[in-house]
């Protein structure tokens, strides 16, 4: 039996719309002040409408810290490896400090393995996790990374930073989170083949 694109197509597109609608709100508002009905009527819809396309509250700011990823991937510089990029997010998140704050409540929420995002973290951290560690691992054999730092380590202690510096952007950080986690990756460079 066929189906009509149509009307696949118009929720396809309503989605993408009320994702666009909610990363903007969030970025303003934050998290914790926004609420999905607030979201809801930024979309044009009703609470029980907003929620149709997602299945819940959790899986709606899951999409929304989905939609995050993607268009912090489109801001990535072809030319720069995993580092550069993840230097370049942490720099961005700056400007958006309510992002930053839906991603590290939601983050913890779904340490819990019950919760219904725990997968997509699980997942997000590992794909992020191997992409640094084949990006230390470049670094090293082009001999502008210290050789004895073991990949998989650093690529866990970079997000590490980086989500460390997320959550202590929200405590007024004095410095530019983007400057620090820069700092520590010139640290690494330490000692190369060349010195």
């Amino acid at each position: 039996m066929a189906t009509s694109r149509g009307p696949y197509a118009k929720g396809v597109a309503k989605r993408a719309e009320i994702l666009r609608t909610a990363l903007e709100v969030i970025a303003r508002h934050g998290y914790r002040k926004t609420s999905t009905r607030e979201l809801a009527a930024a979309a044009g819809l009703s609470e029980a409408g907003l929620l149709h396309y997602f299945g819940s509250k959790e899986k709606l700011f899951e999409a929304v810290l989905r939609a995050r990823d993607e268009a912090d991937g489109a801001r990535f510089d072809p030319a720069a490896d995993a580092v550069g990029n993840l230097a370049a997010i942490v720099r961005h998140n700056g400007s958006v400090p309510g992002l930053v704050e839906l991603y590290s409540t939601f983050s913890a929420e779904a340490g819990d393995p019950e919760h219904s995002s725990h997968e997509y973290f699980v997942e997000r951290y590992g794909g992020i996790r191997t992409a640094l560690a084949d990006a230390v691992r470049a670094r090293q054999a082009a001999g502008t990374l210290n050789p004895s730092a073991d990949p998989e380590t650093i690529a866990s202690l970079l997000i590490a930073l980086s989500d460390g510096l997320q959550v202590q952007s929200q405590y007024d950080l004095d410095a530019d989170p983007g400057d620090l986690f820069t700092h520590l990756v010139d640290l690494l460079t330490g000692p190369t083949r060349d010195s």
